[in-house]
């Protein structure tokens, strides 16, 4: 059994679950999330935008802030089969991919057992 976390962006949940309920996967879980990317600033654009004071101007200020601020994002978890893990990734991945930063990331983990609280269930019986 695995475990697939997707974080996307929060526009996104919607298609991504609509398109999940079709491929035969109901059920997920899907917590309001916030963070970051690893794309780093090029200081090198504001090297000349200092003033005579040596501090840049507020406009650049508050590029720079908002660079490194975190964005909401939307983590989707679903417990699957091991035989259904590319399937759902491919998917995920068709649904939220344009080609820009953000998009978002898939983890996928092995999960070692899983048990229903209400019945007991335990292995592929309790996805």
């Amino acid at each position: 059994m695995k475990e697939i976390t997707a974080i996307i962006r929060m526009d996104m949940v919607n298609k991504t679950k609509e398109a999940l309920l079709k491929l035969g996967v109901p059920s997920m879980t899907a917590v309001k999330v916030m963070g970051r990317g690893k794309k780093k600033i090029a200081y090198e654009l504001f090297q000349n935008a200092f003033d005579e004071n040596d501090e840049l101007p507020k406009i650049f200020a508050e590029q720079l802030s908002e660079v490194h601020r975190l964005m909401p994002k939307r983590m989707i978890i679903l417990g699957v089969q091991d035989k259904d893990v590319k399937s759902i990734v491919d998917l995920i991945i068709e649904v939220n991919q344009n080609g820009n930063p953000g998009n978002g990331k898939i983890f996928v983990s092995e999960v070692e057992d899983v048990i229903t609280v209400r019945t007991g269930k335990t292995g592929v019986e309790a996805i």
